[in-house]
């Protein structure tokens, strides 16, 4: 890691990369780790597409949102604690922006032409997600065994279904990799290390835990609506496997049926929250602000911290172990067949929710195909291929 001036320029550059992801990454976490991809393995080559693999498979397993947490661990591998904060601050804060003024002022995204912009925005992330899992299975899926196993992902997620069969994917591609890839040798298991020592591990897990179960306690004690907000959000991202779509309930149960927030105002802010880029876990912004409305600003950034949180913390308390454990001979090859489950999982996600949500028609069907092949053939940068979208959306409006 650089020290002074060049630490400074890479912090610098970290944010920028990934203020600009949360500025376009739209479509739900499927979306958001095929823009990761292109951004951080094909462009900018932070990181081998092994490495990335084993990230988005690792982070799968973990409570809390998924593309969030590979972000942090992206930022975390180029720069340090500092790079993480500014990869989790640059991704997350365009979101959160948008959907506590949002909150203030309600009705933004009225309207045929906005509605056409948003409509654009998703088969956008048609092109994105397609063309990393192309990208994905030509690396991490070589040989017929491995292809075999991406193939038998896609069936679990569609017949399975939900977080369930995503974990339980990767948990059978890992035990495949185990019996049919011990002999491969083309260096599909990742070898690079996140700088998190076996200290700052058994920290995190600690007050993962103590805030946990501490802020109950709390609640108990002293009771508060800030507390009590603290801690119904917490949980909500302590729990929840599978990303935004999942927290959901818990957040329902927690804000709408307790009366702190009406039922229409949870759903128009889920609906915005469906329409802006970057994370879905930044709805808690949202909530925040209209749970509080004489603060509103103070209560939108602490719900946005305290429902990541969480996730952050399991992340960074499991790191050290996975370093040790991705340098075993036997975790190389469950690592092949893992990564070459994740691909499977992408691949069904290309078609729900991505494919099934943005076309409804021959003439998005175009669209995406356009963005696709504007992305692939003529290489054109993500963002690009975002803008055009978003035009092509507005003349897609009747």
């Amino acid at each position: 890691m650089p020290s002074g001036p060049a630490r400074l320029d890479r912090i610098r550059e970290i944010f920028l990369a990934f203020l600009a992801l949360g500025l376009t990454s739209f479509g739900g976490p499927a979306a958001h780790l095929g823009y990761f991809r292109n951004e951080f393995v094909a462009r900018r080559r932070w990181l081998s597409e092994q490495d990335y693999a084993d990230l988005v498979a690792l982070c799968q397993f973990l409570p809390g949102p998924a593309s969030s947490q590979v972000g942090f661990a992206i930022g975390l591998q180029r720069g340090g604690g500092w790079g993480a904060a500014a990869a989790w601050t640059a991704f997350t804060l365009p979101s959160a922006l948008i959907l506590v003024v949002f909150a203030l002022s309600a009705g933004l995204l009225d309207g045929p032409v906005s509605q056409g912009i948003i409509h654009g925005l998703k088969v956008a992330a048609v092109a994105v997600v397609a063309h990393a899992v192309l990208g994905m299975a030509r690396s991490l899926c070589p040989d017929q065994q491995r292809a075999g196993i991406a193939l038998a992902a896609v069936l679990l997620v569609v017949f399975i279904g939900g977080t369930a069969g995503q974990v339980f994917a990767i948990a059978i591609g890992a035990l495949a990799g185990l019996i049919l890839c011990r002999s491969a040798n083309d260096g599909a298991a990742g070898h690079s290390s996140l700088p998190v020592s076996a200290g700052a591990g058994r920290f995190s897990a600690l007050l993962y835990v103590l805030l946990l179960a501490g802020l109950p306690l709390l609640v108990w004690l002293t009771p508060s609506p800030l507390l009590d907000m603290l801690d119904g959000f917490y949980r909500a991202g302590a729990l929840v496997f599978g990303g935004g779509h999942v927290m959901l309930p818990l957040l329902e149960a927690e804000v709408v049926q307790t009366g702190k927030v009406t039922a229409n105002e949870f759903l128009a802010g889920y609906g915005a929250a469906q329409a802006v880029p970057g994370p879905l876990f930044t709805f808690a912004a949202y909530l925040g602000a209209v749970m509080q409305p004489a603060t509103p600003v103070l209560w939108a950034m602490l719900a946005l911290l305290v429902i990541f949180l969480p996730g952050i913390l399991i992340l960074l308390a499991v790191l050290p172990h996975w370093n040790n454990f991705r340098r075993w001979h036997q975790a190389q090859a469950l690592m092949r067949g893992a990564n070459a489950a994740v691909v499977g999982i992408l691949g069904a996600a290309l078609y729900q929710p991505v494919f099934s949500s943005a076309i409804t028609g021959p003439e998005e069907f175009a669209l995406a195909l356009t963005g696709f092949l504007l992305l692939s053939v003529w290489k054109l940068p993500a963002w690009g291929v975002v803008i055009a979208m978003a035009l092509g959306g507005i003349l897609l409006v009747p």
